[in-house]
């Protein structure tokens, strides 16, 4: 698609005039609805003029937006008609990159569009997940204190057999206290560096020794661990999808491009900073 261009401002103020019904059921892309000193503008035009607008004008009323587009583009066409002598280098070499960049777009959606293979499928859904190693997850609860001293008061009476969950409600600052210091279920990264060695290393059911962190002391009881499930393969089919299609694609640019008859060798020794000469282009 072209790139985003922004109403004249007649839009904003058009009236709204609808087509009547059955011109608009026999419509099509080549219907010509005006014509500019012999210029045709098509419903073809129009509906591309459409599908660049900005967002915000493309929720405006389907009648606002019929006439205020044929306006702008009838307007464009007599001003274009009125042009004399030879086009600015930058309009003609802007013409000639979006001509470039629109079709090489149309292979690309292209080789997008083909369908995937259900054995590719399958087979990137085993290298992903299925055969890939499982990381840990830890159930782990805490008891989040200001100082060294309170942590090992707290780590000295669980050792004497007090209740981990009744201390936590009791003596723990953190937002967890409440619920006997439950941390739930987290894998790695999930938790600060020190809190989350501590847990790898400890076994299930111990209690920490006091573990700081820049939230304060912690004394931490392992609760549990497991290994990570690989998903279901249809809860991540359209993830995998699009990461074979998007390999699909780089795969084809490259090999399109290493096929090409491709010579560089005149851009060596140009200076980079001459692409800042943009006066050139007047």
């Amino acid at each position: 698609m072209h790139k985003p261009r922004t109403f004249l401002a007649s839009l904003a103020l058009s009236a709204c005039l609808a087509l009547p019904a059955t011109a608009q059921d026999e419509a099509g892309l080549d219907t010509v609805v005006a014509t500019v000193n012999g210029t045709e503008i098509t419903v073809g035009h129009m509906i591309i003029a459409r599908a660049t607008l900005p967002e915000q004008y493309q929720q405006l009323p389907d009648e606002i937006l019929f006439k205020g587009i044929l306006d702008q583009l009838v307007q464009q066409t007599a001003l274009a008609d009125t042009y004399q002598g030879d086009l600015p280098a930058r309009v003609k070499l802007s013409m000639e990159n979006e001509n470039r960049s629109l079709v090489a777009g149309e292979v690309i959606e292209n080789v997008m569009a083909g369908p995937v293979d259900e054995e590719a499928l399958k087979a990137a859904y085993e290298e992903q997940y299925a055969s890939a190693e499982q990381g840990d997850e830890y159930n782990a609860s805490h008891i989040l204190v200001e100082t060294e001293e309170e942590a090992l008061a707290i780590k000295a009476e669980l050792d004497g057999g007090a209740d981990f969950a009744e201390m936590a409600r009791e003596k723990s600052t953190g937002p967890s206290g409440p619920g006997g210091g439950s941390l739930g279920w987290f894998g790695k990264g999930m938790m600060v560096p020190s809190f989350e060695a501590a847990v790898i290393a400890m076994e299930t059911g111990a209690v920490s020794e006091p573990v700081e962190t820049q939230f304060g002391w912690h004394v931490i009881m392992l609760n549990e661990t497991r290994k990570t499930e690989a998903p279901a393969l249809d809860t991540v089919r359209e993830e995998l999808e699009l990461q074979i299609r998007q390999t699909r694609v780089q795969t084809t640019i490259d090999s399109i491009t290493e096929a090409a008859d491709v010579d560089r060798a005149a851009a060596e020794g140009i200076d980079p900073a001459i692409l800042k000469n943009i006066e050139w282009l007047e």
